[in-house]
């Protein structure tokens, strides 16, 4: 059994908005830490700090932040050489919904994380668009 934790941070409520509609859905979030960034003085780099401090080598450790290049987002990069650590950018409920429940009978691999960053993209739609497509589609029946 892999012990996997997830972090979701972002600048300021965000993560903490993603954590409370995962728990909602899932009913369990005692592996999620939330970080929402920049609501005190607290350095985003000791927030991170604390919120690894119980992981271990064998630990992983899935990282999911709002912005690619963001300085939420900068400050996990000192920790991606570290075995079993994977951080994703541009966070969104579907994506955070597949990877949370993924099995944790072994380690993810990137091609489990690649599928479901895939199948997230799938889910954000101009709905306009689509609800027309169906409309057309019906007509032709």
């Amino acid at each position: 059994m892999v012990k996997r934790k997830i972090i979701i941070a972002s600048h300021n409520k965000l993560a903490f908005g993603l954590k409370e509609t995962l728990g909602y859905i899932t009913g369990d979030v005692s592996q999620v830490v939330e970080i929402s960034a920049y609501l005190d003085n607290t350095p985003v780099a000791d927030e991170i700090a604390a919120a690894l401090a119980d992981v271990s080598a064998d630990d992983e450790v899935l990282v999911l932040t709002d912005l690619l290049g963001g300085s939420v987002n900068q400050a996990f990069f000192p920790y991606l050489n570290r075995e079993h650590f994977h951080v994703i950018t541009g966070m969104n409920l579907p994506v955070l919904l597949s990877l949370a429940l993924q099995p944790t009978d072994t380690y993810l691999d990137a091609a489990t994380i690649h599928q479901a960053i895939a199948e997230a993209r799938e889910q954000l739609a101009y709905v306009n668009d689509v609800v027309a497509a169906m409309a057309i589609d019906e007509d032709d029946e």
